[in-house]
């Protein structure tokens, strides 16, 4: 059973949303505070909402001024597009789902800059929420199922709101319902090789992440055991999304073997352009069988 009740605690200011007064609503023992969208949707909310994503600026580097000049091209190119998947998104919620690692959040703050959308991560949200600093503790404390819950209870929320760039846990796919609030939206899947994730995760240890954590053993082949668990459980699951961005096809486009050497943009980019596909895709064939539905009628009519 769900939490229920719990809210994510934001005062909106981002693009699309009014600084509406507090309402009453929604009540739980952990307690919850309200936000109104545009729409007139009271939200219960509990989180404190993101911090601002600094714009994005080219940065001269020890490359010289080779790197400079493609840093100011990949911004432009991602500014540009952004523009173009925005008159398409018509203020959808978008929704990045990925194994832990897989820079759910700093992808999801670069595409949520560009947007002009608000960001947040329902990790922090449900930490918020239950009051404990992490993630791993409320495993600890509690349980994961008592996580779960609340997980779901953020997505609910979230999913009534609009014009947000929302980075889920790397669990949230195993509940048929949060698929239920995500479809709401545009689901992405960020791909990224198990073995690319464990090199990440063994690099800035396991301690924040309670399905990793491990009292010893050497820490990338315990990471790397862990998510080719973890990734065979949840596999369908990924694949429900809407669209797939696969890190290793990112690389191969740009003539690398490594995907550790792409850089947020790259896979910001990257998904922007399959969110726009999906969404022309998609607005061709419900506008297909709008038209044959039409031709129907008229048949019926004439008779």
């Amino acid at each position: 059973m769900e939490a229920g009740g719990v809210g994510l605690a934001l005062q909106t200011r981002a693009a699309g949303f009014g600084t509406g007064r507090r309402r009453g609503g929604l009540q739980s023992p952990i307690g919850s505070l309200r936000v109104a969208d545009p729409a007139g949707a009271t939200v219960a909310v509990r989180a404190r909402g993101s911090k601002p994503v600094a714009p994005l600026r080219a940065k001269k580097s020890s490359g010289g001024h080779e790197n400079l000049h493609n840093s100011v091209d990949e911004a432009l190119l991602l500014k540009r597009k952004s523009e173009e998947v925005l008159f398409y998104l018509n203020g959808r919620c978008i929704y990045l789902v990925g194994m832990m690692g897989s820079g759910k959040s700093t992808v999801g703050k670069i595409m949520s800059e560009v947007l002009g959308y608000s960001f947040f991560d329902s990790d922090k949200l449900v930490e918020q929420a239950v009051g404990m600093p992490s993630v791993a503790q409320i495993f600890k404390v509690h349980s994961e199922a008592f996580f779960r819950d609340n997980e779901s209870s953020v997505l609910r929320d979230l999913s009534s709101m609009r014009r947000l760039v929302v980075a889920t846990g790397g669990g949230a796919v195993i509940r048929p319902v949060n698929w239920k609030y995500m479809k709401k939206g545009l689901s992405v899947w960020l791909d990224v090789p198990l073995d690319a994730l464990a090199r990440r995760i063994a690099k800035v240890g396991t301690a924040s992440r309670p399905l990793l954590d491990q009292p010893s053993g050497d820490p990338y082949t315990m990471a790397f055991s862990k998510l080719s668990m973890l990734a065979e459980q949840r596999g369908d699951a990924y694949a429900n999304a809407d669209v797939r961005v696969s890190l290793e096809e990112i690389a191969s486009k740009q003539g690398r073997d490594d995907v550790s050497k792409l850089t947020p943009t790259d896979i910001a980019i990257e998904s922007l352009h399959k969110i726009e596909s999906f969404v022309i895709e998609h607005a061709t064939d419900n506008a297909a069988g709008d038209t044959q539905a039409e031709s129907q009628v008229q048949r019926i009519q004439t008779l």
